[in-house]
């Protein structure tokens, strides 16, 4: 038994059971017994503390309770012992058993508040004389000490915002209400009591992590439930608490100091409310921290601009490039700024500026530095997915619409490059993506002389991201008025660009040169990257701008001015230009536009067109061409009058500019800025009446001028066969108007015609056809697309009239016409092939049989277009492919293995890449035959071929294929049940 008892090894226990759970200690008190206590614990402090305190002190307890107010009646004061050294009794042995744990929480979560005011009166209420005798005396000093020092104990014992709660409540919180009629009115308290609960609630803010009890001790326990009710009624009182912490935390208390101690004490902790994670108190916290510190910055500026700005923008000071950064920080891929503090950062300016929404002036300067940095930041998370992307763009849209306007043009010149001394990010820094998904600032890696080249690269396409990137912010800018002010002052600039230099650059070598002329050089080629800038940048801005970008009078006439200053500038240094002329037209008919009645002036509005006056003298003046002479002195005319008197000229220049209009409605001076950005859809807005503008007027919602229903290019909208003959010979005149925009316009309008297929168009496709093919011809993409969507458009309608003919033409070889016109005659049969979908079939063999010609081409380009067309059309004929199948394998065979230019090869490639996809789970079917040398052609290319790009579409030809075959050789399973009728 010995042996057997030693040998013995229990098992490890289970710690889910009862006898696993460690052993309470030996004072825990039981629920039955807590409920004891408690009981005895409001015995005590009904009779023996409540009714003892002084009017004002506390709650009354006939303000709890219907059973406290008959407690207050019974209780006799005048009878020994003193009513004061009851009230000094029952706190002492209070006192005495709050030392033990499990009594303390139970008297200090349920009488704290009767406890303190009991202390406060024994330890501070001021005494009406001194006694003659100590016999005569209640309390002693001592005892007064006592109670002073044991109050001062517990409030720092106690859970901080419960000790808040409870001062402010003795203070004279909100009164509570009470039950008797009889005493409705409840006691203000003593000024000796006020003041006390001031001096403590001061002494627990001054204490670590006292901003965090203040604002707990305020918020909680006082929901929707403590507000009244209704949503917005809570919210509502909780702005209202929110404000009235934000007051105090920004008060100075008497017992500090200094304002500037006080603020380097607190401003710390009101930063941390920011970060709280807990979702339930964080917006409550956040809330007061944004209300604080808006008022902090309203009432000390200077203190709140080096306590809490400061300290929130330092990581974005840390990359400025006017910061001074450490030479122990100045090695090669060092984090600069951590991710954590850069998205604490932007978190806490979009929290502060955005979300408080207050335009203080110490806020708006203390950012004004830091708009570079955070512009480039912005630049650089529309590059990938980044969740402070929208924060960024917040946080700039905030500040531009707060600043003063002529601030806010100098920052978007910055954040364009055409102003150096704005501070922006530092020339060693730049961002890289974080592991976490956010960013961080590191240092530069050394350039080597290698990497010049790609760092020359890199650095001009970020010039370009950025400047797209800025069109699309002042997208968003548009209704205040700023992306206008911001356009007008770029055309301003490019008054300066419009004539060049007429210093030349030397092309005397640099060893020759003395230092001052190697400065003038520097001089010109900066001043030449600053022309090509502003160019780029209006550029970007016409093709992101809508019609709206002027929302006011002022803006027009500026935008006319600068124009007419541009034209005066170039034909005082000989300069002239088409586009030149033509944009004076249109600034000009722009005026005559306004004055004809599009827009209501009021006298106002004629002492801001009065700034053109001189303008229009000078061009009547000095312009070569009568017409706009003629044009300049009677807008002069009409703009003197008041409008009194109104010629020809004015009506004939407002309606030739109204239907110079673009589809979407945008101006010409945007069309010949940027011609490619032009929208291929034409959905025509609903037209305006000059009546309906009369009555609206100039608003910011609406375009400036409005669309007229006259005009080649608003016929379109009419019903089918309403088109006469009249306005079709004016868009057959207009086809051929050596003004861009105009002739783009009516083939458009023709090419719309012939969609809706109006009777006096086509009878005159033949003609149709020679106006489209010549404009093939045109060097203008916004021409020869519209020609080629004519074409298109046209032998939808008619393809065995006209199919063939453009076959003949795309065969032909380049002295008949040019690889150009080749190129685009492709398109077109591209796009008649996609149009014409299975009725295709029809024209199989002059199709793959030019196609084919056209892969033996001599030019490259030519035989690429040729695989690229025979790919599209090889997708659409499915099985009507047929006994060609064979013919187009061996052409793509022979092509992929033996043609010398590469982009030959990747459309070789590509059409394998076509058919498969295209054919789908038919390939097996229709390419039975030739399914082997394809593949075998595409193993060939991907082991043998020498460029990575044919390589990948082999790879995903064969992905393809690997598709098709899987599913041909294993079927997936289908749960089905076929019923058949029995005849």
């Amino acid at each position: 038994m010995i042996h057997l008892a030693a040998d013995f090894s229990p098992g490890k226990p289970n710690l889910r059971t009862p006898e696993a759970a460690p052993a309470l200690s030996p004072d825990t008190l039981s629920i039955s017994q807590q409920k004891t206590v408690q009981s005895a614990l409001q015995f005590v402090v009904t009779l023996g503390v409540c009714p003892y305190l002084m009017p004002g002190v506390g709650v009354p307890l006939r303000c709890r309770t219907e059973f406290g107010a008959v407690v207050q009646d019974v209780v006799c004061l005048d009878v020994p012992p003193h009513a004061t050294r009851r009230l000094y009794s029952s706190c002492k042995v209070l006192l005495n058993v709050a030392h033990h744990t499990s009594l303390g929480s139970l008297i200090f979560c349920r009488h704290f508040g009767d406890l303190a005011a009991g202390l406060c009166q024994l330890g501070f209420c001021p005494t009406k004389r001194k006694p003659l005798n100590p016999e005569e005396e209640v309390l002693t000093e001592e005892e007064r000490t006592l109670s002073r020092e044991a109050l001062r104990d517990i409030l720092d014992q106690v859970y901080q915002p419960l000790a808040v709660r409870e001062l402010l409540i003795l203070q004279g919180g909100p009164p509570q209400p009470c039950t008797d009629e009889k005493t409705q009115v409840r006691y203000r308290a003593p000024a000796w009591l006020r003041r006390l609960c001031g001096q403590l609630l001061s002494e627990r803010l001054m204490r670590p992590s006292g901003v965090q009890a203040v604002v707990r001790g305020i918020l909680e326990g006082a929901g929707a439930g403590a507000a009244g009710g209704s949503d917005g009624e809570a919210a509502a009182a909780d702005w209202k608490k929110c404000d009235l912490i934000a007051k105090i935390l920004a008060s100075c208390p008497q017992q500090c100091l200094s304002p500037e101690d006080y603020y380097r004490d607190i401003c710390p902790q009101i930063l941390d409310l920011f970060h709280f994670q807990d979702k339930l108190t964080a917006r409550q916290f956040q809330r007061v921290a944004t209300t604080t510190f808006i008022t902090m910055s309203r009432e000390r500026p200077q203190l709140a601009s080096k306590y809490l700005l400061q300290p929130v923008l330092a990581p974005l000071h840390r990359c400025l490039n006017t910061a001074e950064i450490p030479e122990s920080d100045m090695v090669p891929g060092i984090i600069l700024v951590t991710e954590e503090e850069l998205t604490r950062c932007i978190e806490d300016v979009f929290k502060v500026y955005v979300v408080g929404n207050e335009p203080v002036t110490v806020l708006v300067d203390s950012l004004l530095p830091v708009l570079g940095v955070l512009f480039s930041l912005y630049c650089f998370t529309k590059q990938s997915v980044s969740h402070i992307r929208s924060l960024c763009q917040e946080i700039l849209l905030w500040i531009l619409g707060k600043l003063e306007r002529r601030k806010a043009i100098a920052s978007l010149k910055g954040f364009a490059g055409l102003d150096k001394s704005v501070s922006s990010l530092h020339s060693l820094c730049q961002f890289r993506a974080a592991a976490q998904g956010g960013i961080m600032v590191t240092i530069k890696e050394a350039i080597c002389d290698e990497d010049e080249d790609e760092a020359l690269y890199q650095k001009v396409s970020s010039e370009q991201c950025q400047v797209e990137h800025l069109g699309d912010l002042l997208a968003h800018c548009q209704e205040c008025g700023l992306a206008g002010d911001f356009f007008i002052f770029c055309l301003k600039e490019l008054t300066h660009v419009a004539v060049e230099n007429e210093a030349e650059l030397k092309t005397k070598p640099f060893s020759s040169k003395s230092l001052l002329e190697l400065e003038q050089h520097q001089t010109l080629v900066e001043g030449q990257e600053q022309k090509l800038l502003v160019l780029q940048l209006l550029a970007a801005l016409c093709e992101r701008m809508s019609e709206q970008i002027f929302t006011n009078i002022t803006q027009v006439v500026d935008f006319v001015a600068a124009t007419l200053q541009r034209a005066c500038a170039s034909l005082a240094h000989q300069a002239e230009s088409t586009v030149e002329s033509q944009t004076l037209s249109m600034s000009m008919g722009l005026v005559a536009v306004m004055l004809g009645g599009a827009v209501q002036l009021k006298s106002s509005d004629f002492a801001i067109l009065k700034q053109l006056l001189p303008l229009l003298e000078k061009v009547s003046k000095v312009y070569p061409d009568p017409v706009i002479q003629e044009l300049a002195v009677d807008l002069r005319i009409t703009i003197s009058t008041h409008g009194a008197f109104s010629t020809e000229a004015v009506s004939v220049a407002a309606q030739s500019t109204l239907n110079k209009k673009d589809p979407q409605g945008k101006m010409e001076e945007q069309q010949q800025t940027s011609h490619e950005s032009y929208s291929d859809d034409s959905h025509l807005k609903q037209q305006q009446s000059p009546e309906k503008s009369k009555q609206t007027g100039l608003k910011s919602n609406a375009p400036l001028i409005p669309q007229e229903v006259r005009g080649p290019r608003t016929i379109t909208n009419q019903k089918s066969g309403s088109v006469t003959t009249d306005q079709l010979q004016e868009v057959l005149l207009s086809a051929y108007d050596p003004q861009i925009p105009t002739r783009a316009a009516a083939l458009r309008t023709l090419s719309r015609w012939i969609e809706q297929r109006e009777t006096k168009a086509l009878e005159m496709q033949e003609k149709l056809l020679k106006i489209f093919l010549e404009n093939l011809e045109h060097e203008d993409a916004f021409v020869y697309l519209s020609a080629i969507q004519g074409v298109a458009l046209l032998s939808d309608a008619y393809p065995e009239k006209i199919l063939l003919g453009l076959l003949a033409q795309y065969d032909s070889d380049k002295n008949k016409h040019t690889p150009e016109t080749r190129m685009k005659v492709g398109e077109v049969l591209m796009r008649i092939v996609k149009a014409l979908g299975d009725m295709v079939s029809k024209y199989r063999e002059p199709l793959i049989h030019t196609f084919l010609r056209g892969a033996r081409d001599p030019d490259s380009v030519h035989r690429a277009s040729s695989l690229s067309n025979l790919g599209e059309l090889c997708q659409r004929l499915d099985f009507l492919l047929g006994s060609v199948v064979h013919e187009v394998t061996a052409c793509l065979i022979a092509v992929a293995k033996t043609d010398h230019e590469v982009q030959v090869r990747r459309a070789a490639v590509h059409v394998i890449v076509l058919l498969l996809r295209g054919l789908s789970q038919k390939a097996t079917e229709v390419l039975k035959d030739v399914l082997k040398d394809l593949y075998h052609l595409l193993k060939h290319v991907v082991c043998l071929e020498s460029d990575n790009v044919a390589k990948l579409h082999a790879q995903l030809a064969l992905e393809e294929l690997d598709e098709i075959m899987r599913n041909f050789l294993f079927p997936p399973q289908k749960l089905e049940k076929k019923i058949v009728v029995l005849p």
